[in-house]
């Protein structure tokens, strides 16, 4: 059965930073994909999102406007398990200072 997609909004674009908020509705999953930047995430709904890795599945409980970042090359699907919507901003760095701080 195909899920619903999660919706991606970007906020802001530009030469530093891209902001992008994303909704899942209750079943919505952003589908695999790869991270070419640095990114932080900052939930703006407390609830357990669910993350498909080349690894398995993992179960993630994410706490509203609590961040957390992680580095360029992770590879997943993101799943909302739950009944109602999931929401979380998203924030990849582009800047040549941000790729050196995570190494």
């Amino acid at each position: 059965m195909k899920r619903p997609a999660a919706i991606g909004t970007v906020q802001i674009d530009n030469e530093q930073v891209k902001v992008t908020e994303w909704r899942f509705p209750p079943g919505g999953e952003t589908g695999w994909h790869r991270h070419g930047m640095y990114y932080v995430v900052v939930p703006q709904t407390t609830g357990v999102l669910q993350l498909e890795t080349p690894e398995g599945v993992i179960d993630s409980q994410l706490t509203s406007g609590v961040a957390y970042s992680r580095p360029v090359g992770i590879e997943h699907n993101v799943i909302n398990p739950g009944a109602t919507d999931f929401v979380f901003v998203e924030i990849e760095l582009k800047t040549s200072m941000a790729v050196a701080q995570q190494n």
